[in-house]
């Protein structure tokens, strides 16, 4: 049965190629050593490249760095245009480092206008507007503030601290009493030789007049 099949291949083959087995075996071993070779070779350049792009989205962050007390417009600069630095973010003053949730906070996530910024009062009313892009948070409501309290309470717990804002504000009332107690202490405190002493005329004239009222 079994070479009455290969007799029949062999018929087919020379009727509808007009090649000899041998030569259409041959040269259909060739064509698949071909196919082989040209997909080992654009099939590993593919391969390496997926491999290197998986190698860079899973390359470790750095570790954060402490940057202490800042200023806001120097905050500004960790907002992700930057690849080579840090992603940052405030929280009531507190600065985190959201480099890990660069797909939320980097350009083009959907809170990216909080990078770079103190968005506590945008944070607490939900708001995309400049305006509430601060971290002034006077005049919210209580479930304002209970919301920005929540925000605060999630950054603490997934996020490092790296360091604060620097604080501008004015000098209290109590600083400005003592300034100003200082300064009169130091009045006070003005050599005796300032005040002007009875001078010798004067006292002559003390003298004469007392002499006249004896006499009368």
């Amino acid at each position: 049965m079994a070479l009455q099949l290969w007799e029949t291949l062999k018929e087919a083959i020379v009727a509808y190629t007009g090649l000899s087995p041998t030569t259409f075996f041959t040269m259909l071993a060739l064509l698949v050593a071909i196919y082989h070779v040209a997909s080992g070779l654009f099939g590993s350049s593919d391969n390496h490249q997926r491999a290197r792009s998986s190698e860079e989205e899973m390359q470790p962050l750095t570790p954060p760095v402490q940057l202490g007390e800042i200023t806001e417009e120097e905050l500004k600069q960790y907002d992700g245009s930057d690849s080579n630095k840090p992603l940052l973010m405030a929280i009531k003053g507190q600065i985190y480092d959201v480099s890990q949730s660069r797909m939320f906070y980097g350009p083009g996530g959907p809170y990216a206008l909080f990078a770079g910024k103190d968005a506590s009062r945008a944070l607490a009313k939900m708001s995309f507007e400049d305006k509430d892009l601060t971290g002034d948070i006077s005049g919210l409501g209580p479930f304002e503030l209970e919301a920005l309290q929540d925000w605060e309470y999630k950054f603490m717990s997934k996020y490092v601290k790296v360091g604060s804002i620097k604080s501008t504000a004015p000098a209290t009332e109590g600083e400005s009493t003592g300034e100003t107690a200082k300064a009169v202490d130091q009045d006070a405190a003005k050599p005796a030789e300032d005040i002007p002493s009875d001078s010798p005329a004067v006292k002559s004239e003390e003298t004469s007049s007392s002499a006249e009222a004896k006499q009368e």
